[in-house]
């Protein structure tokens, strides 16, 4: 259990500064690496370059709240993992965390103990997230974002890698071609260069690797569930 911590990144979202370095602290030595973010839009923006296994926020922040944040997180990768730490109990955010897909509700002032031991409950089910099964015997890594095919690796670009990897953070579903666009360019992409971009990469691997929902985006499906 210990060696699957050991791989997991952790991404503590908390405005208040003093509680987000306790807790990192307190919590640090178990697993690869834990990053802080002061807000709600810092958050967001870590979450998409930091790309961690599991999300701890906080819901009251500036900017952007956390359960605000986690809508905007889960339209990109429905699966991830996010524990809400809060001083408010109030039936109205609780219902809100659960519609939003809150994966754990800790109410303020929390054990740390207790928030790792229910991240070794999520770890199981994250190890076997991360090697992936594809069609034509291809084989994704999460953990590297290697791509490979009866044992031999396929190169790729970094923005190929994430692509693939976004589609396998909502395996089996649709990812909206706007949503994909938003997640792999910092700036404004037409229809057409991501079809260049997804017919290159093709090229490369599959053209039935990744599926295209006419009009509504891609997926890619996922043999070992």
């Amino acid at each position: 259990m210990q060696d699957i911590l050991k791989t997991l990144k952790i991404l503590i979202v908390e405005d208040e500064k003093r509680l987000a370095q306790l807790l990192k602290e307190a919590i640090n030595d178990s697993f690869y690496k834990v990053v802080i973010a002061k807000d709600g839009t810092e958050g967001l923006k870590k979450y998409k370059s930091f790309k961690p296994d599991i999300i701890i926020t906080d819901i009251m922040m500036p900017k952007l709240d956390g359960l605000d944040m986690t809508i905007k997180i889960k339209e990109i990768d429905s699966n991830i993992p996010i524990i809400v730490l809060s001083a408010h109990s109030d039936k109205e955010k609780l219902l809100k965390a659960i519609d939003v897909g809150i994966n754990k509700y800790f109410i303020k002032p929390f054990d740390p103990d207790e928030v790792i031991e229910h991240i070794k409950k999520l770890s199981i089910k994250i190890e076997k997230q991360k090697i992936s099964i594809l069609k034509d015997d291809f084989i994704f890594d999460n953990n590297s974002f290697s791509l490979h095919k009866n044992e031999l690796l396929i190169n790729l670009t970094k923005r190929e890698k994430e692509f693939i990897y976004l589609l396998l953070k909502n395996k089996n579903s649709i990812v909206k071609t706007q949503t994909i666009k938003t997640s792999l360019w910092n700036e404004e992409v037409n229809d057409e260069r991501l079809r260049t971009f997804i017919k290159r990469l093709r090229l490369k691997t599959s053209k039935d690797l990744i599926e295209n929902i006419s009009g509504q985006g891609y997926l890619i499906s996922v043999l070992n569930n």
